[in-house]
């Protein structure tokens, strides 16, 4: 096992969070307050963040984008929206061989954190049949 991985699992055991790790290198987190998952992707010397926030909607994606564009300029500390495949998303990405537990810990939190505040923002633009 890298020392990487290791350092990563040791983490997430210390925040006390529940996950799966469907193969090394990538954990599956759950149980964060409205995040159905946030996923961990160990991608050569970078460590990813990712979560999905919502479908994009089928009208007013020019409101949408410009919230977006707004949010990641002046509320996300950690990360910033983007746009993959049909969904709205949280990204972001550590550098392993600086990476530390309070930077690993407060990218989590920030990403929670922006999700949770964010939400009632960006839920006016949902498709009625799916908000």
């Amino acid at each position: 096992m890298a020392k990487g991985i290791e350092d990563i699992q040791s983490y997430l055991l210390k925040m006390d969070l529940r996950y799966e790790e469907p193969r090394e290198g990538i954990w599956i987190l759950s149980g964060l307050d409205g995040i159905d998952k946030l996923v961990i992707t160990l991608a050569g010397p970078v460590l990813v963040f990712r979560v999905k926030v919502m479908e994009l909607p089928s009208r007013n994606r020019e409101g949408l984008f410009r919230t977006l564009l707004e949010l990641n300029a002046s509320e996300m500390m950690h990360g910033a929206y983007g746009v993959e495949g049909d969904a709205v998303v949280i990204c972001d990405a550590l550098q392993l061989e600086n990476l530390d537990y309070n930077e690993f810990a407060a990218t989590i939190d920030d990403i929670s954190l922006a999700v949770a505040s964010h939400h009632s923002r960006l839920g006016k633009f949902k498709d009625p049949e799916t908000a």
